[in-house]
């Protein structure tokens, strides 16, 4: 779902949305993003909506999702944590110059920060959607998966080489160790089995650059 689109079935005003609409554009066009940029949200507006659909949600909800698949990196600096309490925040502010019900706003800031730690209770269908689709780049093919590396890797060049290894490793450890990538059945179908291929392989690598690892 687009973003006029969505913002209209929450009941906001669609030409005050076109300016937050140019402001966003502007924000993932910033030029230190290498993978969260324009195209990672609109893949997770795509993902996430087909998810949604799948889920048989209702219009609404499809709209506060796709707000949030969106949004969710609207502020990016490479600051976890921070960086989604600022998209929350840039969330609430847009939403509401648009004149969306606070109700809807509440909502949609909500998701955006269960992407802090990719959690949220388990019958929370539409935190389900929107975190499944931000993960479903962990399950593309190796060539799109190894594009997707390389940009977070340049998008954390403040860090060396070895110490970029080592933080990468323990992350690719600590998801693998999950007994499942993905909240859903449908997105575990699709993307599980080769998003645990894709970060082994990953794990690998780094573990061969490693020079103490035998």
């Amino acid at each position: 779902m687009d973003w006029p689109t969505a913002i209209t079935r929450l009941g906001g005003d669609h030409q005050i949305a076109a300016v937050a609409w140019n402001d966003l554009e502007t924000r993932y066009a910033e030029p230190h993003r290498r993978y969260h940029d324009l195209r990672h949200a609109r893949a997770v507006a795509r993902d996430s909506g087909a998810l949604a659909v799948a889920f048989g949600l209702s219009s609404r909800e499809r709209a506060l999702i796709a707000v949030a698949a969106w949004t969710h990196d609207v502020v990016y600096d490479a600051r976890p944590g921070e960086d989604e309490q600022a998209s929350a925040a840039w969330t609430r502010d847009e939403l509401a110059n648009a004149r969306v019900p606070e109700a809807e706003i509440t909502r949609a800031e909500e998701l955006v920060l269960s992407t802090i730690h990719h959690a949220a209770p388990d019958d929370d269908v539409l935190a389900t959607a929107l975190l499944d689709a931000d993960l479903a780049i962990l399950g593309a093919s190796p060539e799109k998966y190894q594009e997707y590396a390389d940009g977070v890797r340049e998008e954390y060049s403040i860090y060396s080489d070895e110490d970029w290894r080592v933080g990468r490793a323990t992350v690719l450890e600590s998801l693998l160790a999950r007994p499942r990538l993905y909240r859903s059945d449908i997105a575990r179908a699709r993307w599980e089995s080769k998003a645990r291929e894709n970060l082994a392989g990953e794990l690998t690598r780094w573990r061969g650059a490693d020079p103490h690892h035998r």
